[in-house]
């Protein structure tokens, strides 16, 4: 029923356009009203121990940075000889106010770790500020590792939230500093959360909801693979990024994109478990391959349950603000891929499903690249063509019967057009003529992922590099064999 549901709804959007409603509704207790809070503090005078404390922890190195300097976007090395040329004027928690990016994490970590708690609290939506526009990874990179380990420490105390989400920031960092937030904010919510008025514990029993859902797709400990938490944001309809195996040491690297509905809430473990099902036949297939002597051994993969913007309802979707959202993040964490990895990079593919695949082209678009692209129930988005995206290796198109997004061109081109230049995956269903299973066919808009599918197949193959062996529907089809491979 809820797939009849979604592609009736599916076949109004393509042909509708949707208007948009204006802004969110305010929660209280949520982030909107730590913004608004935070708002009135930031418009009155800072509380005398707050600016006091600050005041007598900034270290004499780190002064106010003129405005023409601060609105530069200028590299680490930059950056600093910038800084310790102005004027000597010490910071105090007002003209904190006035830095951003590398420069606002410089002093942070100049200060106490009761100084940072402080001015977190104070000023909550500071901390969003810097991760909805961080520096770039490179420039996170060369901070952190100019932190010793008391700093490194300090900073994670007291800031949590933004060293979790911080890419170019060591990923078993993140890991723990993200799962002890998870931790600490469900034991709150426990204690704490549900003694407030009603409409506040009606929304935090939601948020409370959504960590449990967190906690549950982490699974255990012990869990093999191991399950690594990348990002957590846990506010409003929260942001989370689950990676199965080592993005570290992973030979390939595969990010599954979500489209229209999906939310943390309701589907963090459902995506947790597709990521699962994904890492799995990637295995099974270098595997297969390591057998075949395609390569000396089997290699590795990383997968990541990724639902780091929040995706569209029927009321937004006929809009590209959430895609452009969706943009931003994607292009941070593939760039703190790249960053993290260094000399050692991995083959990266994006799998991109419906409104995903459309915020993806939006981040390949501009400087953001990958090495292989795959675009399932696409709506289109304003690249005319392949040329267009930064994708090194090739980019695939799949479409079911009965999903009436593909070919809407909602967006702008249909990916599934010739003339795109998209080479075709086939999710129809066939016989593999490797393994000789028999492969089911998807159809409608929400069967692209499921289990023992043709798309499934062909999705894991992309990810992995193998994209001759990726069938395409056409008589072609029974020559591919492993002898493509050797």
């Amino acid at each position: 029923m809820l797939d009849l549901l979604l592609d009736a709804t599916a076949v109004i959007l393509a042909s509708l356009t949707i208007a948009t409603v204006t802004g969110p509704s305010v929660v209280p207790g949520g982030r909107d009203a730590d913004l608004a809070a935070s708002s009135i503090i930031m418009s009155a005078d800072v509380p005398a121990s707050v600016s006091s404390s600050l005041e007598q922890s900034i270290l004499p190195s780190i002064i106010q940075t003129p405005a023409e300097v601060r609105d530069i976007d200028l590299p680490t090395s930059t950056r600093h000889s910038a800084i310790t040329n102005a004027p000597a004027t010490p910071l105090t928690a007002q003209s904190l106010a006035n830095l951003s990016g590398a420069t606002l994490l410089n002093a942070l970590t100049a200060m106490p770790p009761t100084a940072v708690t402080d001015y977190v609290i104070a000023h909550p939506q500071r901390v969003h500020e810097l991760l909805e526009a961080p520096p770039a990874a490179m420039q996170v990179s060369g901070w952190w590792a100019g932190l010793d380990d008391t700093a490194r420490r300090a900073i994670s105390g007291a800031a949590p939230e933004l060293v979790g989400n911080l890419d170019g920031i060591p990923y078993s960092v993140r890991n723990v500093v993200n799962r002890e937030l998870l931790r600490d904010t469900i034991r709150e919510l426990e204690l704490h959360g549900l003694e407030a008025g009603r409409s506040v514990a009606a929304q935090n029993q939601q948020r409370l909801q959504m960590l449990y859902s967190i906690s549950d797709a982490l699974g255990p400990a012990t869990a093999n693979p191991p399950r690594t938490l990348l990002n957590l944001d846990t506010h409003d309809e929260g942001k989370v990024a689950i990676v199965l195996g080592d993005l570290d040491t992973a030979d390939y690297v595969s990010y599954i994109i979500p489209g229209m509905f999906i939310t943390v809430a309701g589907n963090v473990v459902e995506w947790t478990d597709t990521a699962a099902r994904l890492y799995d036949e990637q295995v099974s297939w270098l595997s297969l391959l390591a057998e075949a002597g395609v390569s000396a051994e089997a290699e590795t993969v990383a997968t990541v349950a990724w639902i780091g913007y929040q995706t569209p309802h029927l009321l937004n979707v006929g809009s590209l603000d959430l895609a452009y959202e969706g943009r931003d993040a994607i292009a941070a964490t593939i760039d703190g891929l790249q960053t993290v990895r260094g000399g050692d990079q991995p083959f990266i593919s994006l799998l991109a499903h419906s409104y995903g695949s459309t915020a993806a082209m939006l981040a390949l678009e501009q400087t953001t690249t990958v090495d292989a692209f795959a675009m399932i129930g696409s709506p289109g988005a304003p690249a005319a063509n392949v040329d267009d995206l930064n994708v090194s290796g090739d980019v695939f198109v799949g479409e079911a019967v009965w999903d009436p997004i593909p070919n809407s061109a909602f967006f702008g081109s249909d990916p599934g057009e010739s003339t795109f230049g998209a080479r075709v995956m086939s999710v129809a269903g066939t016989v593999d003529v490797i393994t000789n299973k028999v492969l089911a066919s998807s159809s409608g808009h929400n069967e692209y992922f499921s289990p023992g599918t043709e798309s499934m197949r062909n999705l894991a193959l992309i990810g992995i590099d193998k994209g001759e062996l990726v069938t395409d529907g056409s008589q072609l089809d029974q020559g591919r064999t492993l002898a493509l491979v050797l």
